[in-house]
């Protein structure tokens, strides 16, 4: 039975959307490729208010986690871990080889700038890695503050996984002095997954230059040399890059202010919601506008609703890694309206008997 997936990624694909992925199959080294990749690029440039590059990999959002590291770090790197999909950051750092340092915070809790100046103060790092929007905990890391402490260390790189920010809360890369935003396409950009969206600054692409051993796939600057005439270094899906070519039409027709708007909108109802009937999981001075992690202060089993839900035609998604079973995360992300928001929490409601 076909589900709306009101989870954490993939999300829910209109049917617009899933259309443009079967179109028919174009040569990727062809004009009516380059042609594409020479369409979306400068509307990914406005989504992430950038005037510098914007690839695309063919590749999970881990992929070009490892690509930015592989990048932008010779030695060592300063990561901040506040929940399961940052810590991921250091995992692929000490499995390249880099020097690791760790701003560590209880789940929950977001990493601050205070806490980024107090470890840069320390020298020696060639970047830090942030996790704008951390869906294991339904935080949202203050990113724009935390770019202007980075400012302070010329020599320091700013990496950022805005893998389920991007598209629902604002990201201006150039303003914010960000050198690598990366993105893959399940969550708020609200396609299939398998393609991941990056912006590199000049000063990462610089950084790049320099180090060594940085492999093939990944390496910034191969992506470049194909990036001038319009191609991608290898196979790139095809279909699901003419899908995003439909989908930021659609989404500069929505307007990004009022995506943005539409997305705190159903944040703030979800969170009323289970503020309600349950609690809220998490600092309230830094709650997602993409997820909302809710604290099962009544003790129900996510597996049992979930089943139910399933019957009703919808999925949420269960707590993440430790919090399996003491919380769960509704997504509010993507193509996703109010009135979807209404309907699957009347629907919890029912079953629930609340």
């Amino acid at each position: 039975m076909y589900k709306k997936l009101f989870i954490p990624g993939p999300t829910h694909v209109v049917d617009e959307i899933l259309e443009a992925t079967a179109m028919p199959m174009i040569g990727h080294r062809s004009t009516d490729y380059a042609d594409l990749q020479a369409a979306v690029v400068p509307k990914l440039q406005k989504l992430l208010c950038t005037e510098q590059r914007v690839f695309l990999s063919t590749s999970s959002s881990t992929g070009m986690m490892e690509g930015a590291l592989r990048n932008c770090v010779h030695k060592r790197v300063l990561m901040t871990d506040c929940g399961a999909f940052s810590k991921r950051w250091a995992e692929i750092a000490e499995a390249n080889g880099k020097e690791v340092e760790t701003i560590k915070v209880d789940m929950g809790q977001a990493i601050t700038p205070e806490m980024v100046d107090e470890r840069l103060a320390q020298g020696g790092f060639d970047a830090v890695c942030i996790t704008h929007n951390e869906t294991s905990t339904g935080v949202l890391n203050p990113l724009k503050e935390i770019a202007e402490v980075v400012k302070q260390y010329p020599s320091v790189l700013l990496v950022v996984d805005a893998v389920s920010s991007l598209a629902g809360a604002e990201t201006r890369m150039d303003d914010w002095g960000l050198d690598v935003v990366l993105a893959g396409t399940q969550k708020c950009l609200a396609l299939p997954p398998g393609l991941c969206v990056v912006g590199v600054s000049q000063a990462a692409m610089d950084r790049s230059a320099e180090v060594k051993n940085k492999g093939y796939y990944f390496d910034f600057w191969v992506f470049e040399k194909y990036a001038q005439k319009d191609q991608t270094p290898a196979t790139p899906v095809v279909s699901l890059i003419n899908a995003l070519n439909v989908q930021m039409d659609r989404m500069l027709a929505e307007g990004l202010e009022n995506r943005f708007a539409r997305h705190s909108k159903m944040a703030a109802f979800v969170q009323g919601w289970a503020k309600k009937h349950f609690a809220l999981y998490g600092d309230p001075a830094y709650l997602s506008p993409t997820v909302t992690n809710v604290h099962n202060t009544r003790g129900i089993s996510v597996p049992d609703l979930n089943q139910e839900l399933a019957k009703r035609g919808a999925m949420i998604s269960n707590g993440y890694g430790a919090l399996k079973g003491t919380c769960f995360r509704i997504a509010h992300m993507g193509d996703l309206q109010m009135k979807d928001l209404y309907w699957l929490t009347g629907q919890i409601e029912e079953i629930l008997g609340l």
